[in-house]
């Protein structure tokens, strides 16, 4: 059986009244009110997938208007909300019947500086206290109070690499028309070469 290749950092967004990351009982992080996101990293991910998800995540609109109570109208951001970000590479998984299989995760010696630097980019986005993070490789206890509960998940849509320009080529035409005594220094450098040969 041939596995799928699905290369997309994800998102499993979830709007809490608190959360909290502990390991072998101790506390990591714990946040109030806000949003737990459970980040999976792609082997082929970049800092665009991450600029577009941190953007996505901070202007997500899940909670109520506190001025008038209109629902899905205000962002983490728009209400100073805390935010606790969990490193979750079992998002890329691909079953290969009921076994999962992770080769689309990003390798841990790399995904581990981008999930830092996406927690900072967070922060840089936002505003840095009111970002908390997991135990990146550790065997994590993630309590999450689900408020609703209102659980999202998506993925970054397919972004293209910029086109690399190939250098123009100058046609017949465009000589045609170029003004008189104008010579491209490449053909200088390859007459006064030829005369050079010739002299010798």
């Amino acid at each position: 059986m041939r596995l799928q290749v699905v290369n997309a950092m994800k998102v499993v967004v979830q709007r809490v009244t608190g959360a909290k990351v502990t390991v072998d009982g101790r506390e990591v992080s714990c946040i109030n009110q806000g949003l737990c996101v459970l980040l999976g990293i792609a082997r082929d991910d970049s800092q665009k997938e991450a600029e577009w998800m941190a953007k996505k995540v901070l202007n997500l609109r899940l909670f109520d208007n506190p001025a008038d109570g209109k629902p899905w109208d205000k962002s983490a951001s728009d209400l100073g909300l805390e935010i606790l970000c969990v490193s979750q590479f079992t998002l890329c998984h691909v079953l290969k019947g009921n076994k999962p299989d992770f080769h689309n995760a990003m390798h841990s010696d790399l995904s581990n500086p981008m999930y830092q630097d996406f927690l900072k980019l967070l922060g840089s986005l936002y505003k840095p206290e009111a970002i908390k993070g997991g135990e990146f490789g550790a065997n994590m206890q993630v309590h999450i109070q689900n408020d609703g509960p209102v659980t999202l998940q998506f993925e970054t849509p397919n972004i293209p690499k910029p086109k690399e320009r190939k250098p123009q080529k100058t046609s017949k035409k465009e000589c045609a028309k170029a003004p008189e005594g104008a010579i491209a220094s490449d053909s200088v450098t390859a007459a006064a070469a030829e005369l050079s040969i010739q002299d010798s």
